[in-house]
């Protein structure tokens, strides 16, 4: 079982862009379907589609790369663990790899980017930085 399910999925995303796999399957929940969805509209990754019924859920991720064939994913770095929470306001929220990555953060309007949620003038949790 795994202990931090936010943080296996980045790391999935990661390594399978870095041996150039055309789809990741992770394990289904609500909350991970929300972050592959924002990274989708945030260009990270190409589509999304969920699979499976009741317990066999998965959620399948076409990643994309650009034209030279590298993924589009060149990193993540998890800021929000299980062990500590770690939140930011809305003045505490600066731009990732001057403003060629995002940070997502979870609010009370969901699972926001770090520009959707200064435009939105809300904060949360940070989850994970992505460039």
């Amino acid at each position: 079982m795994v202990g931090d399910p936010v943080g296996d999925l980045i790391v999935r995303l990661t390594n399978a862009g870095a041996i150039r796999k055309e789809t990741v399957s992770v394990p289904f929940s609500a909350f991970k379907l929300a972050i592959v969805e924002k990274l989708k509209e945030a260009g990270f990754v190409g589509s999304v589609e969920k699979k499976g019924k009741k317990v066999r859920k998965t959620i399948d991720v076409v990643l994309k790369y650009d034209a030279s064939g590298k993924s589009v994913i060149s990193g993540a770095k998890r800021i929000s663990k299980p062990g500590r929470r770690m939140y930011r306001s809305v003045h505490e929220i600066h731009g990732v790899r001057y403003g060629q990555g995002a940070l997502i953060l979870s609010t009370p309007m969901g699972v926001l980017t770090d520009k959707e949620a200064k435009k939105a003038k809300v904060g949360g949790e940070a989850l994970f930085e992505i460039w």
